[in-house]
């Protein structure tokens, strides 16, 4: 009995404890609640000042450097690399010449069109005197049969022979053309023995990016030899997406960065918007063009390209800590200076720069609270401990806003 009469005090004990704890719980949690009404308990929080002033919609992309532009070097004919006058990074003027192939066999093809050529001048020779003969044989034979003395088979045989002269001689003009042509084609092709690095446009020095053969190699003609690039300006090549592309321009200007520098900052600008967007990606190419003045950029380097799409000028601007959602609707708290009170304030969310937020409403001015917002409701009396307040702003401020 007595041992049922000790389980019975313990167990009421244990009842009254509950009972107590779960009192002070309940009355703290109505208390949380029900702040803000009249006689409430002021709340503890924190403040910042409203600000006014330019904010700006700035965005990162990432993309990469490439050259503004490229071309690989390749002979126009056949033969063996004798002599390669340029390597990688090496500079190239316009024009230059770059590789030479071993030219012995295009000498010999010039030397025999040579020749061909002076057999022609030679044939034409002798066409030419051969049809100056059968025009004087002609013109004899025609005034002898004015007089009767030459027949006039004869005359047919004479002029068949001027005619056969003449044929022969429009055959030696073309051959001649022919030789002539055959030499400057043999000559054209020795000339391709030397290849050279021309462009067109741009600027009249470029670099070596790229070499594909070793001096001795034989080569077909069409073969890569070098690949030689432009590397100012340079191109840099970032992706949007559909939200950020209208806000886009030709011209906009972009601050670049590049893990190769760490710390500096270098400038560009938009040159080209691509008007149509990858299927895949859902973005569309944009190009920046950069000055290179010192080649320091160079292509396949990975950028972060910075560009500010958008500027307000004269924004309202609170801390990103001071939003907060109260029966589906977004707004701040602001702080009533006579209480102090909190009030409720709807606004419309506009530019994120950092921590500071555009807000869109009205009468947002003065303070608002960044910390303790879910202990207050609009009119709640706050409290605002020492080192947690911004200072208040003066009447003439206010007023001013």
């Amino acid at each position: 009995m007595k041992i049922l009469a000790k389980r019975a005090v313990a167990l009421s004990l244990i009842v009254i404890v509950t009972f107590l704890v779960g009192w002070a719980i309940y009355s703290r949690v109505f208390q949380d609640k029900d702040a803000g009404g009249p006689g409430a308990r002021p709340a503890p929080v924190r403040v910042a000042l409203v600000e006014r002033g330019a904010i700006e919609l700035r965005r990162t992309f990432s993309g990469t450097l490439e050259a503004t532009a490229k071309f690989v070097v390749a002979p126009k004919v056949n033969g063996r690399v004798e002599r390669l006058s340029v390597d990688i990074s090496d500079g190239v003027e316009r024009g230059q010449v770059v590789a030479e192939l071993d030219d012995g066999e295009y000498i010999q093809a010039v030397n025999q069109a040579r020749a061909d050529l002076a057999v022609a001048k030679a044939n034409l020779s002798k066409a030419e005197k051969a049809l100056e003969i059968s025009n004087r044989q002609l013109s004899r034979v025609a005034t002898l049969r004015k007089r009767g003395v030459a027949s006039e088979s004869q005359f047919d045989e004479a002029k068949a022979n001027q005619l056969a002269n003449q044929a022969q001689f429009e055959v030696a003009k073309a051959q001649l053309t022919r030789a002539e042509a055959a030499l400057e084609t043999a000559n054209i092709r020795l000339s391709y023995t030397k290849v050279t690095a021309d462009w067109h446009g741009g600027n009249d020095r470029r670099v070596v990016a790229e070499r594909f053969v070793d001096e001795g190699e034989t080569v077909a003609a069409n073969a890569p030899l070098l690949s030689i690039v432009e590397l100012s300006p340079i191109t840099g090549v970032i992706f949007v997406a559909e939200k950020d592309y209208a806000n886009l321009l030709p011209g906009q200007l972009a601050v670049l960065t590049t893990d190769a520098y760490p710390g500096q900052e270098f400038q560009g600008r938009i040159d080209r918007i691509a008007p149509v967007f990858k299927e895949t990606s859902r973005q569309a190419r944009v190009e920046l063009i950069i000055p290179n003045l010192e080649q320091r950029l160079k292509p396949g380097m990975f950028i972060r390209a910075s560009v500010v799409l958008k500027t307000v000028p004269d924004a309202v601007m609170v801390p990103d800590l001071a939003i907060t959602e109260r029966n589906d609707q977004t707004g701040v708290f602001m702080v009533d200076e006579k209480g102090p009170t909190a009030m409720w304030r709807p606004v419309k969310l506009g530019i994120r720069q950092g921590k500071r937020v555009q807000v869109i409403g009205e009468e947002l001015y003065g303070r608002v609270i960044t910390l303790g917002q879910q202990l207050v409701a609009d009119g709640s009396a706050i409290t605002i401990p020492e080192g947690g307040a911004a200072p208040a702003p003066r009447q003439a401020e206010r007023s001013l806003r």
